[in-house]
């Protein structure tokens, strides 16, 4: 069953309008959830706040927020104070410019969500906008308040839909210069060959299974056999690497790599 929206609003290009609602495309619902209990009774534990000065317990209704601009000060802001900074990207996704597909790097995608029409009506206006980028090879950029913050969203065609990606803030994007070397120094052609047979060996098709969670996995076994009241089977541990030192003679661990490879196809 398809999850409900968790977003309705509008997408706007120009004077062309279309309902519109969205969902998250990735969920980590099915993750595993622990609760802290007591030990000694088997209850579970709750959390309070507390005023860090006085040791009292705080009310829900004595919380509020606070930016801290000194030393032990802080400007308070009531809910409506921040639920009152209104605006125009709350419920319509405007888009004011497009850029080529393939301009934007990966670094820059945050949170994919699912766009569909959210109405019959609008579906013929949805369609063409969708298809226009498809066409031209663009990506619509807009400004969106999702998560309590306006964000800059890209809008990606695909299928019969469009992914709209929260873009990251440009001062959480550490520019890859810091890191990678301007010149990095060329493997020798021979090593270099090498690689890529080990490479072509390796070729396989993705599925989804490349990310399951094996640790999640054996929680579940462990959690299956204690709801049965059995002791889970433990799992044996790896054999220890003989791999000696860290020295490694890179061409001789290709071509070994290579050869257990060729003994597995045949």
């Amino acid at each position: 069953m398809a999850p409900r929206p968790f977003w309705k609003g509008y997408l706007k290009l120009s004077l062309v309008t279309c309902p519109v609602a969205m969902m998250p495309a990735t969920s980590d619902r099915d993750k595993l959830r622990f609760h802290t209990l007591n030990a000694r009774t088997g209850n579970r534990v709750v959390s309070r706040y507390v005023d860090a000065v006085t040791g009292d317990s705080l009310a829900e209704e004595d919380e509020v927020k606070g930016y801290q601009h000194g030393e032990d000060e802080y400007v308070m802001l009531e809910d409506d104070e921040i639920a009152n900074v209104a605006l125009d990207s709350t419920r319509t996704i405007d888009i004011d410019m497009f850029v080529p597909d393939d301009s934007i790097g990966w670094i820059w995608y945050d949170r994919p969500h699912y766009l569909l029409p959210d109405d019959p009506i609008g579906e013929e206006a949805f369609a063409v906008i969708r298809d226009a980028m498809a066409a031209s090879g663009t990506v619509g950029i807009s400004r969106l308040v999702l998560y309590r913050r306006e964000r800059a969203v890209m809008l990606k065609p695909r299928g019969r839909g469009i992914v709209v990606w929260t873009l990251r803030y440009g001062d959480e994007v550490r520019p890859e210069a810091d890191y990678f070397p301007d010149e990095p120094p060329a493997p020798e052609r021979r090593t270099l060959k090498l690689v890529e047979e080990l490479i072509d060996a390796h070729m396989a098709e993705w599925s989804p299974d490349m990310v399951r969670d094996p640790v999640q996995e054996r929680l579940q076994d462990i959690i299956r056999a204690k709801t049965r009241k059995r002791r889970p089977a433990r799992r044996k541990s790896a054999p220890a690497s003989d791999a000696g030192d860290n020295t490694i003679d890179i061409m001789e661990a290709l071509r070994r790599s290579i050869g257990a490879e060729s003994r597995k196809r045949h």
